[in-house]
């Protein structure tokens, strides 16, 4: 079908064609029959003038309308060609301007049509936006997008390997990182989570492991062992160490428990007051600052860091690699849904739409204002290399019957005046 459509849009264009051009011949031969008629009857009438007064005024009827048709058949033979083959300067008017045409035809389409306001108007009739949604939300145009994406992601990550670029956005990542400061960011974060006593989670947590020390029985015999050695012999004897290990376990199991249950315990209140002193220290503090930076540049220049860095980028390029030349992508799967909630998204958000087809206007409208003058020079190009015979023939093919029907006007307004004039003498100028 594609390949017959040249074929037929031509042969339409043909009978197109000759559908004018069989008009314009027969409009030729009306007015040339017409200007034909008006000379006879102006032969006629001049020789029965003597025995039909009246018929001067049909005489100078024909006579003014010969006149005006054979001067408004030379002003339209002038604009294709010239009269009889004459060399009368003046005629061929297109053919002889051909460049000057091409060259002013360019410039109006430049001025007239590709002003900024006009494109920017009819920019603005096009919802390119609702265009865009509609694409991405059919699933299969989706579908084909991610797996254009998907064979392009293998050459991407090729070409970011060769051409360096990892390791200059990985170098200035470091330097961007090294130029933050750890403490106040530090302090930030920590504010984020005392804000609303978050940090209480963790001091709950701390009692937790506490207990389970306390309920631990190696840590319990450590425990004996240690006051054991710092008890004298003599209480060692009667089990003291024993005893001790037991009170202790026993009040910091009790106050552990009564920690927990109470949200507003005094330890609770001290480890507030302790966290947000540190907080504010990290904020405010110099020494603190130069530690954390220190700290900061320490961690970025360890060796372990870079090469970590590097055997992520190489399981991240492995896997990208075989999940895009697998049948089952994930990346392509997740690519098309993306793609499909992206329109749908799109499609029920005026607003980003709004600011879609506005961003649309100003990088179209600013392409279209770079690229006029080139399209008015490859316009006037184009008509330069026409070839001069059909230029000639196209142009009359299309307006040639209308300018033959000059003809008739010129011999219909020449007839009417040629009468006037005829009268003006009969009235004024006869005695």
């Amino acid at each position: 079908m594609s390949q017959s459509s040249p074929a037929l849009a031509s042969a339409r264009f043909d009978a197109d064609a000759e559908v004018k051009l069989s008009a314009l011949r027969r409009t030729k031969f009306v007015a040339t029959a017409a200007l034909a008629l008006c000379v006879l009857i102006f032969a006629v009438t001049k020789s029965f003038e003597g025995h039909y007064p009246w018929l001067g005024f049909v005489a100078a009827f024909a006579e003014a309308a010969t006149i005006g048709g054979l001067a408004d058949w030379y002003a339209v033979v002038a604009l294709f060609r010239r009269p009889l083959g004459l060399p009368i300067p003046h005629t061929a008017i297109i053919p002889e301007n051909q460049s000057r045409i091409a060259d002013n035809l360019g410039r109006f389409i430049e001025v007239n049509f590709l002003a900024p306001e006009p494109v920017r108007e009819k920019l603005a009739e096009v919802d390119f936006s609702a265009l865009v949604a509609d694409w991405l939300a059919d699933p299969n145009r989706a579908a084909d997008l991610s797996h254009f994406v998907g064979r392009l992601v293998p050459q991407t990550l090729a070409a970011i390997e060769q051409s360096g670029l990892r390791g200059f956005v990985s170098s200035r990542m470091l330097e961007q990182i090294e130029k933050v400061p750890l403490a106040p960011l530090a302090a930030e974060l920590l504010s984020a989570v005392t804000d609303d006593r978050r940090h209480q989670r963790l001091f709950d947590e701390f009692t937790k492991v506490v207990g389970r020390f306390l309920s631990d029985e190696q840590a319990l015999a450590t425990m004996r062992e240690k006051i054991r050695e710092e008890l004298p012999s003599l209480f060692n004897l009667f089990r003291a160490d024993a005893y001790l290990l037991k009170k202790i376990v026993a009040s910091a199991g009790s106050l552990l428990d009564e920690v927990r249950a109470d949200p507003d315990h005094p330890m609770r209140a001290e480890f507030d007051r302790f966290v947000l002193s540190f907080v504010e220290r990290l904020r405010t503090s110099k020494q603190y600052a130069k530690r954390a930076e220190k700290l900061k540049r320490d961690f970025l220049a360890r060796p372990e860091l870079k090469a970590l860095a590097g055997d992520m980028w190489e399981s991240l390029s492995v896997f990208i690699e075989q999940d895009a030349k697998a049948p089952n992508s994930m990346i392509r799967a997740h690519l098309a849904n993306m793609f499909v909630e992206v329109g749908r998204h799109l499609a029920g958000d005026p607003q980003i739409r709004a600011d879609m087809n506005q961003g649309f206007i100003v990088a179209l409208s600013s392409f279209v204002e770079n690229q006029k003058s080139g399209v008015s020079k490859f316009i006037a190009d184009q008509v330069k290399r026409w070839d001069l015979a059909q230029l000639t023939r196209l142009i009359e093919m299309n307006i040639g019957r209308d300018l033959q029907y000059i003809r008739f006007n010129g011999m219909v307004i020449g007839g009417l005046a040629g009468v006037v004039l005829h009268t003006v003498e009969r009235l004024f100028l006869v005695d």
